[in-house]
């Protein structure tokens, strides 16, 4: 049974022969003083934390909500200048009290409460106590007025408590919800009580994982929406415990992990949201975390080469995705260029390298369809694509009758598409293979497809044909270097090509894809467009969208056509998305650079963007209306002589002369970010970056600190 309850169709069982290992140990994740026995405390720590509802984006995981409007913040030396001349006036008046200047009018409620007899007692000790705490009592009334107009308490919390805080804290012991998560009470409510106590009995003994707890939990949502029985799911989880749903590949968690995950919320922590003005004032200082409800809306994120597109954004969020996958939830395509750092191999199902004798596996040129229209619309987006015109009716779809015309009558032949190198050969309009699939056409009776064939000669050659540009793109790919892939099935005589389809999505699978960009950069950017073109044409036909699909492409160039675009704007509905890369929007044609924008929910920009891609990240996300205070400082001149003696000591105390100060207060609209504050306001380490929720919540554009 695989993550949702249901039996791997390549018939793989829920306890599967473990893989072989390597005769070298793996690295101990622990100090060799940590002794090995189980430890549940920081699996029940995890699970027991609060994970409160809060604005998009905001790390959830032990998140403390702050204010949406920022308390007015009095400047530094004004608050301490204000709590000093506080003190000298509570201390002058208590001189004056003291001395007599001001009577004794203050002993008035004295005389009143206290009786005589207690005032002339013989005992000079009671005396003594009573007369001096009414001055006490007086001293701490005067205090507290002094220290409320001079914001003592202010003073303690900004300059005094932080320094007595330097200190860690003692780490409290979490306290445990009405509801205990680690205790399965929505299983106890639905009558599984067997199964609840076994996983609790393994979240106590330390066998159990977040994964496995993400699985579980994924599994139980198959059940309460009626995919397999109650009774199946509670056989496998009494008979396997926490390792029970396994994924097919019969892994419970990933070789390693470069980043923070919260598997109960689904976020990936990306970084920390800088405390800047420019940032609403609940974001800061908040985790930035990234989840399928962020991703299923796609992200685009551009920025020069090393400003960390791979190692901060691409590496994170494709090693979450593979958790999900693990748990059950997603399915996850990873594309780069081979050696991009997009994580070991142990961390996916199938890893193609294309170009690579030693691959495993291969790529399916067809996407794994058995209809020739399918066919061959997928395969001229991705050979010509990026040749298509961006206005309106600028498509492939002449392209799409040429090889249409070709795929037809060559699998009603052969039953299969053609290799790369018969397909370049029909193309270019070799006589031979012509002649051979005419007879093969004739002798079937397939005269509807000899048709189609006889229309593709007679346009061979005609101006405007489009067969000779497809012919020289196709043998971008008809190269000794891969003479071994792009097999599909039923086309490898030796059968030892193991083709991968995007069809697969139909299952929580881990892909990874790694391109040839050394010597072969055309041809890498033809396989980008192929791997998209076939993801939006899968994710839109299958039939669980209860699991999430993501393509990750690192490094988009040449990639982002007019049909790539409109197959972006389709993925929302089909809870899927993309995660694409670019090291400048130049790399995508003018008239694609806003409606690219436009259909991408998350856009991102890193620092060291050039003013001109500043410009059209400005553009889409507009602008505020912002309260702009107008301040104009009058200088005052004094004309009596004591008014000139007042002007010198304030002058002197204070550094600057005397002044009256207007301000004007009025709403202007103005950018959120400039394309000059994106181009050179965004520190190294740091991005600009805005959210939108597949529920259509937004969040403003917030500058980032990718590195926190």
């Amino acid at each position: 049974m695989d993550s949702d309850g249901t039996q791997d169709a390549r018939g793989t069982h829920a306890n599967p022969v473990p893989r072989a290992r390597s005769g070298m140990p793996p690295m101990p994740s622990e100090a060799p003083s940590v002794p090995p026995h189980p430890d549940s405390s920081a699996f029940l720590t995890w699970l027991r934390t609060p994970r409160p509802e809060t604005l998009p984006g905001v790390w959830r995981f032990g998140h403390r909500p702050r204010p949406e409007a920022e308390p007015e913040l009095i400047p530094g030396r004004q608050l301490i200048s204000g709590a000093l001349i506080a003190f000298l006036v509570g201390w002058l008046v208590w001189s004056l009290l003291q001395n007599g200047y001001v009577g004794d009018w203050w002993l008035v409620p004295f005389k009143l409460l206290i009786p005589d007899a207690w005032r002339g007692g013989g005992s000079d000790v009671g005396n003594y106590l009573l007369y001096e705490g009414y001055e006490l009592i007086v001293a701490l009334a005067i205090m507290i007025v002094v220290g409320r107009l001079g914001r003592w308490g202010e003073v303690w919390r900004r300059f005094v408590l932080p320094h007595l805080r330097r200190k860690p804290p003692r780490q409290q012991p979490v306290a445990v919800p009405a509801e205990d998560p680690a205790e399965w009470p929505q299983l106890r409510a639905a009558g599984a009580a067997d199964a609840a106590e076994r996983l609790a009995a393994e979240a106590r003994a330390g066998v159990m994982r977040d994964v496995d707890h993400a699985r579980i939990a994924r599994a139980w949502q198959g059940v309460r929406s009626g995919r397999f029985s109650l009774a199946t799911f509670t056989g496998a989880v009494l008979q396997e415990g926490a390792a029970a749903c396994l994924h097919p590949s019969g892994e419970r968690d990933l070789p390693a992990r470069l980043a923070r995950h919260d598997l109960l919320t689904g976020q990936v922590r990306l970084g920390t949201t800088a405390d800047d003005a420019r940032n609403p004032y609940a974001y800061r200082g908040a985790g930035l975390g990234l989840g399928p409800e962020l991703l299923g809306t796609s992200l685009l994120a551009v920025g020069p080469a090393g400003s960390g597109k791979t190692g901060t954004v691409i590496r994170p969020i494709a090693e979450s995705l593979c958790l999900h996958a693990l748990a059950g939830r997603a399915a996850v395509v990873v594309v780069g260029a081979a050696g991009a750092g997009l994580g070991p191999a142990d961390a996916y199902d199938v890893v193609v390298q294309i170009g690579n004798p030693e691959s495993v596996y291969d790529l399916d040129l067809y996407g794994g369809t058995t209809d020739p229209d399918e066919a061959a619309a997928v395969l001229a987006e991705a050979l010509v694509g990026d040749l298509a015109e961006p206005h309106q009716g600028g498509d492939t779809r002449r392209s799409t009758t040429v090889l249409a015309q070709l795929l037809g009558p060559f699998r009603a032949v052969h039953g299969r598409f053609p290799s790369v190198p018969e397909l370049r050969q029909l193309l270019d309009g070799a006589p031979g293979p012509l002649a051979a699939l005419r007879k093969g056409l004739a002798d079937s009776g397939q005269e509807s497809l000899l048709r189609e064939l006889d229309a593709r000669e007679r346009q061979m050659g005609n101006p405007g044909d489009v067969g000779g540009i497809l012919a020289d793109r196709i043998a971008l790919l008809d190269r000794p270097a891969f003479a071994a892939f792009f097999q599909s099935a039923g086309s490898d005589a030796s059968g030892q090509s193991r083709p991968f389809s995007l069809k697969a999505l139909d299952h929580p699978v881990r892909v990874r894809i790694d391109l040839p960009q050394r010597g072969h950069a055309d041809a890498s950017r033809i396989l980008a467009r192929l791997v998209l073109a076939q993801f939006t044409a899968s994710v839109a036909v299958r039939e669980d969208r209860s699991l999430f699909a993501c393509l990750v492409v690192d490094d988009a160039t040449g990639v982002v056509t007019p049909e790539a675009v409109r197959g972006v704007q389709r993925l929302r509905s089909g809870n899927a998305g993309v995660v694409l890369t670019l090291r400048t929007l130049d790399d995508v044609p003018r008239p694609l650079r806003g409606p690219l924008l436009g259909s991408i929910g998350c856009r991102m920009a890193l620092s060291g963007l050039t003013p001109w891609d500043g410009q059209d990240f400005a553009e889409v996300w507009g602008k505020e209306w912002i309260e702009a205070r107008d301040v104009t400082d009058r200088q005052i001149i004094a004309e009596t002589p004591a008014g000139k003696v007042l002007h010198a000591v304030r002058q002197v105390i204070t550094g600057k002369a005397p002044t009256a100060r207007a301000v004007t207060v009025r709403q202007v609209e103005r950018e959120r970010w400039s394309a000059s504050e994106l181009a050179h306001g965004v520190p190294p380490g740091h991005a600009v970056l805005s959210l939108t929720t597949v529920t259509g919540e937004h969040a403003p554009p917030l500058l980032v600190d990718l590195r926190g």
